[in-house]
């Protein structure tokens, strides 16, 4: 594994990646971690909601709402004081490259709680148990494939748990993908746009405000009620770029030069060697890198799995305006989100209820379609929503007392 990491470019021009089998050898060390609680110091990203922390994550998923930026508002709004969006969490840590070495990978679901809001100015510890895996099952996109299952908690420095992520990755044979993606049908990536409708996309993007300061009333909700649509795209480089820059989901953190040569050199399944620059890259640079998402057994650079669960959050709030709350999130992530792509998300509210502890919720399911025409994240959503008839909001009822 280490040499093929390591060796030179060679005229092939072709990026390779080390490739194994799925065995019972594998399968019998894999369970003999289950349980266990990661070390994953190596892919926190950020531990402090700072104003400049929250801001580039905003900014990195491409979140307009000025709750999230402007101390005013968030002083002004029932959380009483400057807070995060819900999904900043994920900007803390998201994920871990772990296990099934010469495997490749993709996060292919989320399921997640959020508790409590987060403040400027919180510290966040968080921390990732791997509860063990399932199958091995036959696949049409590679031989055979495991699913791993992993759980997130986020503790703020008051020790609340403020959110709890419970998420699953794909692993599969990467050779037997490379030969099967070869044979398919080829897709046309990148898209092949006109100016035209690029335009409209950008016009339609620049429509979509989140709802702030007015309220959306449970009363006035009903069943079959849309979500109004959010539109992310043509997702483009910078995009990818962006949403690491804000803490998005380098799994290991991502480092240069002598930082990361050592880094390679202790754990080679992290790296390949870039037949173009002849430099070392990790594997995470299938995000943007087109020679690591072929090597991988895909067509064309692909979007961020947690990145894509950060749109449904994003969808969600702002529907829900600044005095809602998202509280329960799931969703599948199908098929890729190529660059160049343009996605609509939407959803329909599909029940309504009152809690047990009398907050008013709202259920919806969602969706996420491409210019093809295909849902690569079907959802569900519980939000709750102010009702006329309670004098606490959602976002009163989590606020925090003192600061």
């Amino acid at each position: 594994m280490s040499t093929e990491n390591s060796s030179l470019p060679t005229s092939t021009s072709e990026a390779r990646m080390p490739e194994a089998v799925i065995g019972e050898e594998m399968m019998e060390s894999m369970r003999a971690k289950i349980g266990v609680d990661l070390r994953i110091g190596h892919s926190v990203n950020n531990e402090e909601a700072t104003r400049i922390a929250v801001a580039k994550f905003a900014g990195g998923i491409g979140d307009v709402n000025e709750l999230w930026t402007d101390a005013e508002r968030g002083r002004a709004s029932d959380y009483g004081a400057p807070v995060a969006p819900p999904s900043f969490v994920i900007g803390c840590f998201s994920g871990i490259q772990f296990g099934w070495p010469g495997l490749g990978s993709f996060h292919s679901a989320t399921d997640m709680d959020l508790f409590r809001p987060v403040y400027w100015g919180d510290t966040i510890t968080a921390s990732c148990r791997y509860d063990g895996f399932t199958g091995p099952r036959p696949s049409s996109f590679a031989r055979q494939m495991v699913t791993d299952h992993f759980t997130n908690s986020y503790t703020n420095q008051l020790g609340e748990t403020v959110a709890e992520i419970r998420w699953q990755v794909v692993n599969y044979e990467r050779a037997t993908a490379r030969k099967n993606n070869s044979e398919r049908k080829p897709l046309t990536i990148p898209h092949p746009w006109t100016s035209g409708e690029i335009e409209e996309v950008e016009k339609q993007v620049l429509t979509e405000q989140p709802r702030g300061e007015e309220p959306r009333y449970f009363e006035d909700v009903e069943v079959g009620d849309t979500v109004s649509r959010l539109t992310k795209g043509p997702v483009g480089l910078t995009d990818e770029v962006a949403f690491i820059a804000g803490g998005g989901t380098p799994i290991p953190r991502l480092k240069a030069h002598a930082a990361s040569l050592v880094d390679y050199a202790a754990h080679p399944a992290w790296s390949f060697r870039d037949p173009t620059t002849g430099a070392q890259e990790p594997i995470y640079a299938v995000h943007y890198n087109r020679a690591a998402a072929n090597a991988m057994g895909v067509a064309f650079q692909y979007d961020v799995g947690f990145q894509r669960q950060c749109w449904q959050i994003q969808l969600m709030t702002h529907w829900v305006g600044d005095a809602g709350w998202v509280k329960h999130l799931d969703s599948q992530y199908r098929g890729f989100v190529y660059l160049s792509d343009v996605i609509e998300l939407g959803g329909e509210v599909v029940g309504k209820e009152v809690s047990e502890d009398g907050e008013s919720l709202v259920h919806v399911t969602t969706f996420a379609r491409n210019q093809r025409g295909e849902d690569v994240m079907p959802g569900k959503a519980t939000v709750g929503l102010p009702s006329r008839t309670s004098a606490t909001t959602p976002a009163a009822r989590r606020a925090r007392s003192r600061f």
